[in-house]
C-alpha cells in the first residue's frame, strides 16, 4: 500500500538541478544566494512616458495598462529619484528588515530619454549606500548601443538588470494591444544586450484576448531560444480606467479561472528552458483597481498552490524542454 504522506515528504525533499527544492528556478532564491541575504526592490517613478503614448508610435499606451494600479505608497508626485529611494529604503527597512536594495525603475519605459538624462537618474539611485543595483523596466524599442554600453559599464560595479516587456510573441496580438513594437524588435534587443554582464529579464502575459492555449505554451518554447536570464509570468488583469476594461464591459471575453491558470502555468514551465530564473508566476493588482478575474487570493497563495501541484504531478521547470 502506498504511503501518501511518505511520498509527499520525498517530493518535498527533492533537490532540483538549480539546487533548490522548488520545482522551478526561483529568481528570489538566486538573489538571496548571490547577495548572501534578502535583496529588496525599491520602486521609483521617474516620470517617463512611452512611444505608444506620446505619438512617436501611437497614443493611449497599451490597452491593459494603468500605472496607478502599482504605484507604491512612498512615491509621491514631485519627489526626486534620490528622495524616492531614501523614502523607499526607510519604508521597506521597517516593513521587511531588509538591508540591501535594488532600485526598480518601473513605471512606463525607463530608457526612453537621452542618455545624459538617464545617467543622472540612474546615478542618483546608485548613490544611496544601501543600493547595490538597478532593475530597469523598458520596451525593446527603447534601447540602443550607447545606452547598453553605459549600462554595461555600470554592471562592472553593480547588479544591473534590464526588463524588456514582450507580453506575446504574436505580432497580431501585440498590434491589438497597441504595443507599437514587434516580436522581432524584442529578439533584436535581447541579442544586442547579451554578453554585456547585464541581467536580461522579460515579461509575458498569459490569457490575452485571441491567444490560444497552444500559442501561450509555444511562447515558452520560443523565448527559451533567446538569451534571457529571467522571466515574469503574469495572468491578464482587466484593470479599471483602461481601454481593455472598456472592451471587456462592452463584450466580455474569457479570463482565467483559478485552477485553469495554475494548470496552464505548470504546462508553460515544463516547456521553458530550465536555467531561466522565474521572477513571478502570477500578477497582482489592488482590488480597488481590478475588474477581472476575481480569485480572492493573494499572489503568495497562488505561487504556493502552483508549487504544491507541480510536486503532486512530479513535474518541474524544463521537464519537457529536451523533448522538443
Amino acid at each position: 500500500m502506498i504511503d501518501i504522506r511518505a511520498e509527499a515528504k520525498i517530493r518535498r525533499e527533492i533537490l532540483y538541478p538549480w539546487g533548490s527544492r522548488r520545482p522551478y528556478n526561483s529568481y528570489k532564491d538566486f538573489l538571496t544566494k548571490k547577495f548572501n541575504g534578502r535583496l529588496q526592490k525599491v520602486s521609483v517613478n521617474a516620470g517617463f512616458t512611452c512611444p505608444n503614448r506620446d505619438g512617436s508610435k501611437g497614443f493611449g499606451g497599451c490597452t491593459y495598462c494603468n500605472n496607478d494600479s502599482f504605484v507604491p505608497p512612498y512615491c509621491q508626485p514631485g519627489m526626486t529619484i534620490a528622495e524616492q529611494v531614501a523614502a523607499g529604503v526607510e519604508y521597506l527597512s521597517r516593513r521587511y528588515k531588509a538591508k540591501q536594495f535594488m532600485v526598480y525603475f518601473q513605471a512606463y519605459s525607463n530608457t526612453y530619454a537621452p542618455l545624459p538624462y538617464l545617467q543622472s537618474l540612474y546615478e542618483q539611485a546608485l548613490d544611496h549606500p544601501q543600493v547595490i543595483g538597478l532593475a530597469i523596466g523598458t520596451r525593446p524599442d527603447c534601447v540602443d548601443e550607447a545606452k547598453l554600453t553605459y549600462l554595461e559599464s555600470l554592471a562592472k560595479a553593480y547588479f544591473i538588470s534590464i526588463e524588456y516587456g514582450l507580453e506575446s510573441t504574436n505580432d497580431l496580438i501585440l498590434e491589438q494591444l497597441n504595443r507599437g513594437h514587434t516580436f522581432r524588435e524584442w529578439a533584436d534587443a535581447v541579442e544586442m544586450t547579451a554578453g554585456r554582464g547585464i541581467h536580461i529579464g522579460s515579461h509575458v502575459i498569459l490569457g490575452l484576448p485571441g491567444e490560444t492555449r497552444e500559442a501561450m505554451l509555444h511562447t515558452a518554447e520560443t523565448i527559451s531560444n533567446y538569451p534571457i536570464d529571467s522571466l515574469k509570468i503574469h495572468h491578464l488583469h482587466v484593470v479599471k480606467k483602461t481601454v481593455l476594461a472598456t472592451e471587456y464591459k462592452r463584450n466580455p471575453f474569457p479570463v482565467f479561472g483559478y485552477r485553469e491558470y495554475i494548470d496552464l502555468v505548470i504546462e508553460f514551465l515544463q516547456r521553458l528552458r530550465p536555467d531561466i530564473l522565474i521572477q513571478r508566476l502570477v500578477g497582482e493588482t489592488h482590488p480597488r483597481h481590478l475588474i477581472a478575474p476575481i480569485w480572492g487570493v493573494r499572489a503568495a497563495t497562488v505561487q504556493n498552490d502552483i508549487e504544491q501541484e507541480m510536486r503532486r504531478r512530479n513535474v518541474w521547470q524544463g521537464k519537457l524542454w529536451g523533448d522538443r
